[in-house]
């Protein structure tokens, strides 16, 4: 490649333009929903369609693109992405848009494995390559925090197709910045088709995906809800089976049984679990407690990608000197502690006087979590399973993300709603007017709006503290679940490996370097040596055997492959 770096940077942009997707439609669902006539449930298969779908078929995508090529399947994303997001901006019913939706999962899916794969393929350097997945990494959790602040910022001077119109310009920018910087590369060769392991991996996916979207709204003790997620196990265990069965498997799922690929997995889940599930929380925070509009509330989740983007390279430079386990818990616990700041905040809490610090402390978490474990994802696989293995990275990151904001979300309905009709009641709101602000927290806030001068201000106030007690209870769920994610992973992936030819966890990201600098080494003394005892002439007959061309003396044994500490 004429420029690694150049081409890094065009692989973050594609990355980046799929990912933003997943939260740039937010902030435009009041307007959606007055032009499109829309309700609860269409706006909220505004935003899953594309979720559903783009996580069911990730390990596709990266499948496809192991087979095909990843260069070719980039660029086939790409360009539906962009055609998809015209057809999204041109939709004038709610169906319509909705299938767009849809359509921009599918092509997502093929967009991001194969940004990942290719980034790990491009850099075979050790340590060149630990940065470029940190920043590959580091994107992935800039995304989330610029997409309401891109949304808002465009909803203020645009109407809400212009979320799907900016698309385009940037596709095409992808496009011509892929075309130019990343080699066309093709697979050496290719193993029959797994058309039942292709199928089984979408359908069990996509059942998950689904009764996790829908678990919040129909109860997660609804039939519908357990028939759902047991379904979804049954079909991923036929799936396993199937890929234990034959010669050349979609995904090597022996990988799980590796503790450290099993680990890393883990903790990305759990990292964008209670990512996801905070962002969809303090987004209802600034904006229902603190009165901010959707563009002020995007910008102040702002230094949450600012500080990702900054310590995700320090993160693998420090995954390579003391070892991914320690960074990765060290991350886990910084997660936990941004949390459990949270838990000290009040409807007067300012911005800069707490909220700011704990979102600080949760993108340092995440960024010591996601490039460290991505790298140790990767690590375990062979070349030919790049797609399908960074299709799992991406898999937990999607699905992780999808069940935070579930659980979460779920956890402060349950606590509003028990609450809130009881304290409006004590202020003698009407029933019909309660009944409203029991629908959603956003519902509350208008029911106090729309209230009379006098008591506007007790009911706006009532409104606020039961939200922050669903806040308080949903939070402790994520530090619950990151602190015992660390607990976990310090214990798992303590000590060495059951496998001597592999190196010890802790070393594993750094191995190839440290065998890198020996091999320097001993390439020196072995030329400083006298070289009539090391090497002898080779015999005229040998193919290739040139004039000067030396062969190693027979007592010296050389080994190919050594694992030196």
């Amino acid at each position: 490649m004429r420029n690694r770096w150049l081409g890094l940077v065009a692989l973050c942009f594609a990355e980046l333009l799929v990912m933003i997707d997943n939260t740039i439609v937010n902030v435009a669902l009041p307007t959606m929903a007055r032009d499109l006539d829309a309700g609860i449930s269409g706006l909220q298969w505004i935003v899953d369609a594309y979720t559903l779908v783009f996580a069911g078929l990730l390990l596709t995508g990266g499948y496809l693109g192991d087979r095909y090529g990843h260069r070719r399947m980039l660029l086939t994303g790409i360009v539906g992405f962009a055609g998809v997001s015209i057809a999204a901006a041109l939709a004038d019913s709610l169906g319509e848009l909705i299938a767009a939706r849809a359509g921009l999962g599918l092509f997502a899916a093929l967009v991001f494995p194969a940004t990942l794969a290719i980034v790990t393929a491009t850099f075979p350097d050790p340590r060149q390559r630990g940065i470029a997945v940190g920043v590959w990494a580091a994107t992935s959790g800039v995304a989330v925090a610029i997409g309401p602040v891109l949304g808002g910022w465009l909803l203020e001077h645009y109407s809400w197709t212009s979320v799907f119109w900016v698309n385009v310009p940037f596709g095409i920018l992808a496009l011509i910045a892929i075309g130019l910087l990343i080699p066309d590369t093709r697979p050496a060769a290719v193993s029959r088709f797994d058309l039942p392991g292709l199928l089984l991996s979408i359908a069990g996916l996509g059942l998950l995906t689904y009764s996790v979207i829908e678990g919040p709204h129909v109860g997660w003790t609804a039939l519908g809800t357990i028939a759902g997620l047991v379904g979804a196990v049954v079909l991923l265990g036929v799936f396993v089976l199937r890929q234990l069965s034959i010669e050349h498997p979609i995904l090597d799922v022996r990988l799980f049984a590796d503790r450290r690929f099993a680990t890393a997995a883990g903790l990305i889940s759990i990292a964008f679990f209670a990512l996801f599930g905070f962002i969809f929380l303090i987004t209802q925070f600034f904006q229902v407690v603190k009165g901010y509009g959707p563009f002020a509330a995007g910008l102040r989740t702002l230094p949450f990608a600012i500080v990702m983007a900054a310590l995700s390279p320090v993160a693998m430079l420090l995954a390579h000197r003391v070892g991914p386990r320690l960074v990765a818990v060290s991350g886990a616990f910084l997660m936990s502690a941004g949390f459990a700041l949270v838990e000290t905040a009040s409807r007067e809490s300012g911005y800069w006087s707490l909220i700011v610090w704990s979102m600080s402390l949760m993108a340092a978490g995440l960024a010591f979590i996601s490039g460290p474990c991505t790298q140790l994802i990767m690590d375990s696989l062979r070349p030919e399973q790049a797609g399908a293995g960074s299709a799992v990275n991406d898999t937990t990151r999607e699905v992780g993300g999808t069940l935070g904001v579930a659980v979460l979300g779920s956890v402060l309905t349950s606590a509003y709603v028990a609450g809130v009709s009881d304290r409006l009641a004590a202020l003698g709101v009407p029933a019909e007017a309660r009944a409203i602000a029991e629908q959603s927290v956003m519902a509350g806030a208008q029911v106090a709006d729309q209230a009379p001068a006098a008591v506007a201000d007790v009911v706006r106030a009532a409104v606020q503290e039961v939200f922050m007690t669903g806040l308080h209870n949903a939070v402790w769920v994520a530090v619950a679940v990151t602190a015992a994610a660390g607990l976990t992973a310090a214990v798992v992936l303590r000590g060495r490996t059951t496998d001597p030819g592999r190196p010890d966890a802790g070393e594993l990201i750094g191995a190839g370097e440290r065998r890198a600098r020996w091999v320097r080494v001993l390439d020196a003394r072995l030329l400083a040596a006298p070289i009539r005892h090391l090497v002898r002439p080779s015999g005229p007959d040998r193919p290739g055997a040139g004039d000067g061309d030396r062969q190693p003396h027979p007592g010296l044994v050389l080994r190919p492959r050594c694992h030196l500490r």
